[in-house]
């Protein structure tokens, strides 16, 4: 079958309602111009097998940059899958707008670039550190599954203009992705983000080299222990004196984390560490993990290794994602023996981090007037609430994802930052990295499950002295899957009633405005408008008319679902008796979750 007859069979499957029209335009691209050769005899091959259901999923659209880089569904071709093609496109795009840049011709340019244990990622890695060299970059490379900090490290460490992480984070074993990073070891902000997706949107030739040369040519770099020792050092900046005496089981969720975390809490004095067996091994399949996802927001996923907690009398169980930049926690709620274990949500993991970083400055003598802690608007004010406590400054009037944090820690002065945290489970801590980072936030939970442990109580029951002292806080979140190009028309009818029709009232009570960050607008109950003052993003929050409960939505910026997430509030003086204080809060949380999944029905039936 020739190009022309294929694409003739593509236009009748559009004309029978077999591929979206959007497909048949990405596919004819892949199908006919040069740059795309390789593929064209896999891609008429799905054509004449009649696999329409398929080529629309990997044509229908173009990968988008999300939050911080490219991800998706790997697949052998298609505008919208991982693969060679659309990973290469995302390093030359990268290396062309840094060419671009002022005195770029005039330096030696230098890229770090690392990996973790998904499939291909080393595959992906060695194709980005080939395109780099072949655009006259040095790249320094991490040859063995490395933590996504140690990237964002090694970006700074070894002062390079830019780097590459392939990872997919958190999703499914069929994903992978490419995180991009700025000189400042950060992911990209603006302007460069908007100007290298340009740049991606519009690669022709992709320039590479032989990436086995490139190394024995010494254009390419191995570095993976001298960043471990410098990584390692950094962290261990934070191991404050304090009591060790806690017994820790770390899972790595098949991932990076044992090769970064279990150094650290080693190198911090806790002897009685033990690497969870069933998952310790670095995989891509994500074995022995509830649905071969292994996210640490999940607490499904703690179920197994609180069994063997109980059985071994550990005091806490720290877990991190695959590229080991997020970590989730489950402790006892008491310190009895056989008491009940419970998973800390991001939300709580983050508040009780705060706390206990804003008083270890405060007793090292390193808060000032200036000292500052960031988080984002869908995190929980607990954390805000905390800090003003301690005379720490929350600048929290950003959007979801960590480059926001790390380039508001360098707007506000690097010197004064105390601490970083949102509401999925990302931690920062010092100045070393430009990302969330799951090692540095594994040594502080385990230093403050020994504090606690030593004080007589478990992170849970600190939680609840934070609730009567600030307040008690309750959130939930509620994600809903929308793939597909389906999905994504429907993420945008939703989006758009929300906000130009939204629920007047949520669980009973009256809905006080309505802030659109997209047009940057507050309109009142009475229908009158005011600007509001944010950066832009497409996010609609809904506030109550009762102080400290609110709603907001919001498209996720790495995966096709849409994200409601749901906050209640009881001030401290209704927060006494703190058992029927929760009762009320999960009450209302469910009223308000009932009610918008019923609004949600109702736009997109």
């Amino acid at each position: 079958m020739t190009p022309q007859q294929a694409q003739q069979l593509a236009q009748q499957a559009v004309s029978d309602g077999k591929l979206t029209a959007a497909a048949l335009e990405n596919l004819t691209v892949w199908l006919t111009e040069a740059r795309y050769a390789k593929y064209q005899t896999a891609i008429i091959a799905h054509i004449e097998q009649g696999q329409w259901q398929k080529l629309d999923d990997v044509f229908w659209t173009i990968i988008p940059f999300g939050t911080g880089g490219r991800r998706g569904r790997m697949y052998e071709f298609g505008s919208n899958a991982i693969n060679e093609r659309t990973i290469g496109e995302s390093a030359q795009g990268l290396a062309t707008y840094i060419l671009e840049q002022p005195g770029s011709q005039s330096k030696q340019l230098k890229c770090a670039i690392a990996y973790d244990t998904r499939h291909r990622s080393r595959e992906f890695a060695e194709l980005c550190a080939s395109i780099m060299v072949a655009n006259g970059f040095e790249v320094f490379f991490l040859d063995e599954y490395r933590a996504t900090p140690q990237l964002s490290f090694a970006v700074r460490y070894k002062h390079c203009d830019c780097g590459i992480m392939v990872t997919a984070s958190h999703n499914p074993p069929s994903d992978n992705a490419v995180k991009v990073y700025w000189s400042t070891g950060g992911q990209i902000l603006p302007p460069h983000d908007k100007a290298i997706i340009d740049r991606v949107m519009t690669v022709d030739a992709i320039k590479t080299v032989d990436f086995d040369k490139a190394l024995a040519d010494r254009k390419v770099k191995i570095c993976t222990q001298e960043i471990d020792a410098e990584f390692l050092k950094q962290v261990l900046a934070y191991s404050w004196d304090g009591p060790r005496d806690a017994k820790i089981i770390f899972s790595p969720l098949h991932g990076v984390g044992a090769f970064a975390c279990m150094p650290v809490l080693q190198g911090a004095g806790f002897k009685d560490v033990e690497l969870y067996g069933p998952h310790s091994q670095p995989s891509g399949d994500f074995p022995n993990v509830p649905g071969h996802v292994s996210n640490p927001e999940n607490s499904r996923v703690f179920d197994a290794i609180i069994v063997r907690a109980k059985e071994i009398g550990a005091d806490g169980i720290i877990a991190t994602d695959p590229d080991c930049d997020r970590i989730g926690c489950a402790v006892p709620l008491t310190l009895q023996p056989g008491s009940p274990w419970e998973t800390l949500s991001g939300n709580q993991i983050g508040a009780l981090l705060s706390d206990y970083v804003c008083s270890q400055f405060k007793k090292l003598g390193k808060l000032n007037p200036k000292s500052f802690l960031v988080t984002t608007l869908v995190t929980t004010k607990l954390t805000s609430r905390i800090a003003e406590s301690y005379g720490v400054r929350s600048e929290s009037n950003l959007h979801v994802g960590f480059k926001w944090i790390a380039g508001a820690m360098d707007e506000f002065g690097a010197d004064d930052f105390v601490f970083g945290t949102e509401e999925s489970h990302g931690y920062l801590i010092g100045q070393y990295v430009r990302d969330k980072d799951g090692a540095a936030g594994t040594l502080l939970m385990a230093q403050l499950i020994a504090q606690l442990k030593s004080e007589g109580k478990t992170p849970h029951q600190r939680l609840d002295e934070l609730f009567k002292q600030h307040g008690c806080h309750q959130e939930t979140l509620v994600n809903v899957q929308m793939e597909g190009s389906e999905g994504m028309a429907l993420m945008r009818k939703l989006m758009e009633a929300f906000r130009k029709s939204p629920p007047t009232t949520l669980g009973g009570i009256k809905v006080a405005q309505v802030r659109d960050y997209k047009s940057l607008t507050i309109r009142l109950a009475d229908g009158t408008t005011k600007p509001l003052v944010a950066p832009p993003a497409d996010m609609v929050m809904l506030d109550l008319e009762l102080d400290g409960n609110y709603f907001a939505v919001r498209p996720s910026g790495t995966e096709p679902k849409v994200k409601f997430y749901m906050f209640s509030y009881c001030p401290p003086a209704e927060s006494q008796d703190l058992g029927q204080a929760k009762q009320v809060l999960n009450t209302r949380l469910a009223a308000l979750e009932k009610d918008i999944r019923a609004y949600v029905a109702e736009v997109t039936k």
